[in-house]
């Protein structure tokens, strides 16, 4: 079904006799190597690859497996971006990196795409400023009686927004130009209406959920890994408390997932690169969510690879017992403190910190820690730090002048107590009970510290 839906879309970009070219000329550059790129989901590959004359003249040929965008780089890796929709395009510049010194003599699209990229910034720009003076007509009582002036302004926001509607209606309905443009928009203004615009955070979310993630022009536009983080960062940032934004990803998740179940490959990919960016991002809830779901979805196969860092996932999600850990001879104790494995301390909760001297992040999170472990043990909870540094100077160094209990066996990620938790990055935490239920995963020493000073 994908691949059939891929070739009757792909070929519709193709102009009848058209040569798959770009050439041109960069007089900068002559007798160097000029390298095309095009995008495959979250990477990048090469297509072609010319040295120009000694005028700086090149060629270079792409194939209708390319369609999508792309980009030129010389020597100092600063792109140029191109379309590659199947038009013959030429072009003429200084170089790549001067952008301002490029003209595109042949290929449509990409001479629409240059006339938007050069005339839209100047249009928002604009729109921000007369945002900006509707808000404040709107709300300053000196202004109260401005009615025509408001009226004006209102007039100039209508107008340069539909000048750019107009522009894109404009184009044709089959161009690759027409259907990126306002994806692109729309990925790169979250984080402005996260912070300015909070009136369109609905619209916003749901023009989001309206992408199609299993589009073959998405997966080529190199938009594909934007689309997501984006995506993902925007309900983090837009939906207000904790609940509310684990509740609106998990939505999100279901939609994204939903529309990948007719290609596994996809699928695949994107659960993978999901769960990641969550566990990046601390969003441990959603992560177990999209585990769960992944896991329980029968229409569509998992790699071993995937499954198996999902099923890891949940079985360490809340609710979970999670394993003892041993205590070997390379553990420091506070002072009275002495046991051969977890089980045996006398505590009613645990913290454990799975973090290194070789994590900058770790040396950040273990002194707030190690400032509250006096309070924490006063209401019953202990502190163990599982150190994967590799070698007694560094495990010395980070963890002696910690107040709490240190462990470590010096093998890093193969550590005994890393491999039964799970554990893929530094810090990592657990709080459990002495029943060793796990009650919650933190995100830092600040997330333990609020769920400890509500709790207990």
């Amino acid at each position: 079904m994908i691949k059939l839906i891929s070739a009757t879309l792909l070929a519709g970009f193709f102009v009848y006799g058209s040569a798959q070219t770009i050439e041109g000329q960069f007089t900068l550059l002559p007798q160097q190597e000029i390298r095309l790129e095009g995008f495959n989901g979250f990477g990048s590959y090469i297509i072609a690859k010319d040295s120009t004359d000694a005028n700086g003249n090149f060629k270079l040929n792409y194939t209708k497996d390319d369609i999508g965008m792309g980009f030129l780089l010389s020597a100092d890796d600063k792109p140029y971006i191109v379309l590659l929709t199947g038009e013959k395009v030429v072009i003429k510049g200084e170089a790549p990196s001067y952008v301002e010194t490029i003209v595109i003599s042949k290929g449509k699209e990409n001479q629409k795409f240059v006339q938007y990229a050069t005339e839209q910034p100047k249009r928002e720009q604009f729109l921000s400023a007369w945002r900006f003076l509707d808000k404040n007509y709107r709300q300053d009582p000196l202004l109260a009686n401005a009615t025509k002036a408001k009226a004006d302004i209102v007039s100039e926001i209508v107008r340069l927004n539909e000048e750019e509607s107009t522009f894109l209606a404009n184009l044709p309905s089959d161009s690759y130009v027409k259907w990126f443009l306002p994806i692109r928009k729309l990925v790169s203004n979250v984080s402005l209406v996260a912070q300015y615009y909070p009136e369109d955070i609905p619209q916003t979310r749901e023009a989001l959920r309206a992408i199609d993630y299993s589009e073959p022009k998405l997966y080529k536009s190199g938009l594909f890994r934007e689309a997501l983080e984006n995506h993902v960062w925007f309900i983090e940032n837009s939906s207000g408390d904790l609940e509310v934004v684990y509740k609106e990803l998990n939505h999100s998740i279901d939609i994204i997932l939903n529309q990948l179940l007719e290609n596994e490959s996809l699928f695949n990919e994107v659960t993978d690169f999901l769960f990641n960016l969550l566990e990046k991002r601390s969003l441990f809830t959603s992560a177990e969510y999209l585990a769960q779901r992944v896991l329980n979805e029968s229409s569509c196969t998992v790699t071993d690879n995937v499954a198996k860092q999902l099923e890891a996932y949940r079985k360490m999600a809340v609710g979970a017992t999670v394993p003892d850990i041993d205590f070997g001879k390379f553990t420091y104790f506070p002072e009275g403190v002495n046991a051969i494995k977890m089980s045996e301390l006398n505590s009613d909760y645990f913290l454990l910190v799975f973090a290194a001297g070789w994590c900058p992040h770790c040396n950040e999170e273990l002194p707030k820690i190690a400032k509250l472990y006096d309070e924490w043990k006063q209401k019953g909870v202990e502190v163990i730090l599982v150190s994967l540094d590799e070698n007694g100077n560094d495990f010395a160094k980070f963890a002696a002048p910690m107040p709490f209990i240190s462990t470590t066996d010096f093998k890093k990620w193969d550590s005994q107590a890393a491999i039964d938790y799970f554990v893929y990055g530094t810090p990592t935490y657990f709080l459990v009970d002495n029943q060793f239920k796990l009650l919650l995963r933190p995100k830092n020493a600040d997330h333990a510290k609020a769920w400890i000073d509500y709790r207990l």
